[in-house]
Order: C-alpha cells, then structure tokens, then sequence
C-alpha cells in the first residue's frame, strides 16, 4: 500500500519555536514527530531523549524533530505552566506544540484521533514530501529508528536532486572493481 499524507496538526501552543509549525512549511524535510506527555514514564525515560538524541545526532540534515503534548488523562496536572516548567527542566530543544483538545470535549486530542495514536510515546515519521510512512506505539529502538531516518534522508536527497549529478571519480592507481592493491615494488 503506498503512503499517505500525514494528517495535519491542530496546535493551541507551541514551545522553542518563534512561530507555529505546520506539515505543509517543512514539506522538503523529513520529520519526526514525537508524541508525549510529561507524566508519561516511557516518555520521560526513553522516547524523549531518544528524540533529542535524533535531533543532535542529525543536526544539520534535512530533517526536523517536532514533539506534541498530546494529553489524554489527568488534563488538570498537565496545564502549558506546567509543560513549560518540563520542558526548560529536561533541556527539551526541539520544538514542541501542544495538541488541540477534541472540540466535543471528549478525552482524545485532535492531532492524537487524528493520527489514530494509542497512546504515548508514539513516533511518527513523515517523508519530504509530507507522507506518514511509520507509526510506532511505545519505546522505538534506536538502531531500527536511525535506518529508517536515513532511508528517509536518502529518499529527500535523491529526489531534491533535479540536476545531474557528478561522475565517480576515477580509480586510483592499482584500483579496480574488486579493490586495490599494494604498490609493487621494483
């Protein structure tokens, strides 16, 4: 089954970012989005370093690590004071937005219904060119996750790359395809 666009995001706020962030503006990067809450122990053990982790380890790449609060209990402990007060505690450096309640005033946030999550921490991985293309519930596995992002990073390259690309360099001396071998001696 081929994939498809990610669901927009419904935000009411958003943490270490100057203005809202939005699928559509970071369309051409790959995206991260990591779905939490602050009292959430998996979240605070595991998934959230993990994606500062991701955010330090490919700064500078095409790709962009988002969290969302996305509350669906114990909504009167987890008010924006207070995920502004865990968000400075834990050094958290990438942006975070806070999910949308449900506009029927059910427990489920929009963004969370939206993206049919189960719970938190959930990683959401969207392509450059704005589709879902994995949806992992609960602790992700660093190796298996890093694979993915750079499958993903190759892909935004390869497609970013509309203009011919460079020749291979020729082989050194004493190189061919199976390898390269010592200078003889004469």
């Amino acid at each position: 089954m081929a994939p498809q666009p990610a669901p927009a995001w419904h935000t009411t706020d958003w943490l270490n970012t100057p203005k809202p962030l939005s699928l559509e503006q970071l369309r051409g990067q790959v995206v991260l989005l990591h779905a939490f809450q602050m009292l959430c122990p998996g979240c605070v053990s595991r998934s959230i370093p993990q994606a500062q982790r991701v955010a330090e380890a490919f700064a500078g790449a095409p790709l962009v690590v988002v969290g969302l609060h996305t509350v669906f209990e114990h909504h009167e402990a987890m008010k924006l004071a207070s995920l502004k007060a865990f968000v400075h505690e834990y050094r958290i450096r990438f942006p975070v937005g806070v999910d949308a309640p449900d506009p029927d005033g059910g427990p489920i946030p929009r963004t969370m219904k939206a993206y049919a999550m189960q719970g938190t921490p959930t990683t959401l991985l969207i392509d450059a060119h704005g589709r879902l293309r994995r949806h992992v519930f609960g602790a992700h596995d660093d190796l298996l996750l890093g694979a993915e992002i750079q499958t993903l990073l190759l892909e935004a390259r390869d497609v970013s790359l509309d203009r011919p690309r460079p020749e291979p360099a020729a082989p050194a001396p004493g190189c061919d395809a199976q390898g390269c071998a010592l200078p003889t001696r004469g």
